[in-house]
Order: structure tokens, then sequence, then C-alpha cells
């Protein structure tokens, strides 16, 4: 199959079906919907770290010489210092459950029972957020592309993996800033088709610059390890019972361990 038509299909499972889940988790009742999210949080954690340490990272260094080793690093470095101070400017917080200060006036509300007060500009920041940050992980895709299909599809998955609490949280704060249900679905829907746009743009400048595509994989491995570590990691602090901490435990390894299982079979497929 074409590789731009690989880029295409999969920036869209990673933008615009997350989308579509996201809005299909909502139609559930509030106390479910909250009690399901954080297992889906758990999950994305195992996800992302996986792909970025078992994919993104030993890929990005498989393709240069041990001299660029150090500058490698940094770049990974560079990359999560990068994020947070993008998140900083954009009061870019995912708000996936808990407290939410960036975008509410009240301190610890639950996605079921938010009341954000804010003006209709909140929700237009929460849409612009979510189109550059979007539109990244569609240059992130396409990069992971463009060195292997494999590492592709799982980068892919692994995104579609921790957009999905993501655009919940966007949803909620979006009808709680007055939208009304499909304009929150529009707009994220709108959001969303900035992956497949960055994607699409990524792959004709990004083959001219394949001496930089490790440099890429390594921007894309401290995005996912700064969304876990910064945006996802703390909010599963806030339950601290045995029980709850061995389900999350169970969820993270179950999230690693289906990337790395997947990135066995993609492996042996030729596509």
């Amino acid at each position: 199959m074409n590789l731009l038509t690989l880029i295409i299909i999969f920036s869209t499972v990673g933008g615009v079906l997350s989308v579509a889940a996201a809005a299909i988790f909502l139609l559930l009742p509030d106390k479910q919907r909250n009690a399901v999210l954080p297992h889906g949080i758990s999950f994305a954690i195992g996800a992302l770290l996986a792909v970025a340490f078992w994919g993104l990272i030993p890929q990005a260094f498989e393709d240069v010489k041990p001299e660029q080793f150090q500058s490698l690093s940094g770049t990974i470095l560079v990359g999560i210092l990068l994020f947070f101070m993008l998140e900083k400017l954009l009061i870019w917080r995912h708000c996936h459950f808990g407290s939410c200060e960036a975008h509410s006036d009240e301190p610890n509300h639950d996605y079921g029972h938010s009341h954000v007060h804010g003006a209709k500009s909140a929700g237009t920041l929460i849409i612009l957020g979510d189109g550059i940050h979007n539109f990244v992980d569609g240059i992130l895709i396409a990069a992971a592309f463009l060195t292997d299909v494999q590492l592709g599809i799982v980068t892919s998955l692994a995104v579609a993996a921790h957009e999905i609490p993501q655009e919940v949280g966007d949803f909620a704060i979006l009808l709680a800033s007055g939208y009304s249900k499909s304009k929150a679905l529009f707009y994220n829907i709108l959001a969303s088709l900035t992956t497949v746009f960055g994607g699409v743009l990524a792959y004709f400048s990004l083959e001219d610059l394949h001496a930089y595509l490790p440099y890429f994989l390594a921007l894309a491995a401290s995005s996912f390890i700064y969304i876990a570590v910064a945006d996802l990691i703390p909010s599963l602090h806030k339950k601290t019972d045995m029980k709850t901490s061995l389900q999350q435990i169970v969820l993270i390894f179950a999230g690693v361990l289906l990337i790395c299982t997947l990135h066995g079979i993609v492996h042996k497929i030729e596509i």
C-alpha cells in the first residue's frame, strides 16, 4: 500500500476516530463515565511509554552515528521542556479528571459534574490548543511511517489511545462552556482533522529531510513521555487505596504489553 495512503489512514485513526470514540463515551451516564475514564487513562499511560521507549527512541538511535547520540538525547530533553512551555503558553491542561484550575473557576470538579464558568473564549482556546496538538501528532505519525511502517502503525495507535481521554475532557469543557452537543462534536472533529493535514504536509517535506527523521522521532518520544508523566500519571495519584492502585498498575502493564505485542506482530507483516 502507498505510504501516503497509510499516513492518511492512520492519521485519521489517531484523530477523527478518537473524537468519535470520545463522543460515544460521553453518552454513558455520568456515574459510569467517571468510573471507566481512570481505567482508560491508566491503559493510555502504558501505551504511550511503550511506544516511546520500545519503538521511537531505539529507532531514532539506530538511524544515527554514535557521535550523534548526545545531541539526540538532548533533543529528547529539549522536547520535554518545550512541551511543558507550550502547555503553559496555551493553558493546555488536559483535565482528564479531578482538579483543573486552567479551565475552571472552581477546583476539584469531576467530569460528570463540572461547572466551568468561563466564556466562549475558553472553549475557543481549547479548540485552538487541540488543533495545534493534533497537527503536531500528524507530523509525528508521518515521521514514524517514513522511518518504518510498523513504527508508524504503533505510533498512531498510541496517539489514539491518549487522544480519547483528552477528547472526553475537551467535550466536557466545551459543553460546560455553553456549546451544544452538536457544536462541540463539530469543532472537535474540525480540530482533529489537523492530524491528517500535519501528516500529509510532513510526508511531502520530511522526505527531503531524511537525515533529520531521528530527531523528529526523538521529539515524538518526548511528547509521549511528557503527556504520560506530566498529564496522566499525576491524575492516578488522586486515589491511593490498594485495589485502585493494583488496577492502575495492571492496566499500565496491559498498555505496555499491547504495544509490544502489536510491534512484534506488525513487524512480521509486509504492507
